[in-house]
């Protein structure tokens, strides 16, 4: 795997150029005066002419860099190259994370990805794990339009208001809990499962057996089957 470093830039065409046969590229844009440094898997034998599904992908704790490199590694990049999907994975600008101040990014963030890559369908699918589930479904409910899916492993959707849960009622939601959740996602997780499926929500949702909150059955080999999922997201939702 080689990994690049690009300098400070607004995305252009150049930038998707100069990384035709990289793995993963780490970058930096501003959006307005805000500088957003973040990493990009691409599939094997991608090409720049070609529309691959996108996840917009947000990590956990206090999403920074280090935690996005380990994510990346961890989580996404086999699964993505492998099955021809692009990862897009921001930290968060200035430390200010994604369901608080960092959410100041979008929709423009967004509209850059879709103006550089050629994401199928023009829809991203979101993911993320703890503070990466929550960004995913904060940031889902607010610019629905440009999303397909969300997953989160774990994470719920913050302030779960009527207006936001029908921004995400067209979406694919897939939610994951470790059985022994130490940091008490399971309860406002399983209170939310329960109202989205009454709702009538496209759902599925799954307590990994004995996990903690970082949920292990989902990273390594286990990522296989978030990436099951998004392959499934892609021609209609699963309930379960």
């Amino acid at each position: 795997m080689r990994r690049i470093i690009c300098g400070v830039l607004t995305l252009t065409a150049f930038a998707v150029a100069s990384s035709v046969h990289a793995k993963v590229l780490h970058q930096k844009t501003r959006v307005g005066r805000t500088l957003v440094e973040y990493e990009v898997v691409l599939p094997d034998h991608y090409d720049p002419q070609r529309s691959y599904p996108t996840i917009l992908a947000f990590g956990g704790g206090p999403q920074t860099m280090d935690v996005v490199e380990r994510m990346v590694e961890g989580t996404f990049r086999e699964q993505a190259e492998k099955r021809g999907y692009i990862v897009v994975m921001p930290a968060a600008p200035d430390g200010q994370l994604f369901f608080e101040q960092g959410a100041r990014i979008f929709p423009a963030f967004l509209q850059q990805i879709l103006s550089t890559y050629k994401v199928e369908d023009g829809k991203l699918l979101a993911a993320g794990a703890s503070n990466g589930g929550i960004s995913a479904f904060y940031v889902a409910s607010l610019y629905p339009r440009y999303f397909r899916s969300i997953t989160a492993f774990p994470g719920y959707l913050p302030d779960p208001t009527a207006a936001r849960i029908d921004a995400i009622s067209g979406m694919c939601i897939h939610m994951f809990v470790g059985q022994f959740d130490e940091l008490g996602f399971d309860t406002p997780m399983r209170q939310e499962a329960q109202f989205f499926r009454a709702r009538g929500l496209a759902l599925t949702y799954s307590v990994e057996k004995g996990q903690p909150h970082r949920i292990a059955t989902l990273a390594g080999a286990g990522a296989a089957r978030l990436f099951d999922l998004f392959d499934r997201d892609r021609h209609g939702c699963t309930h379960g």
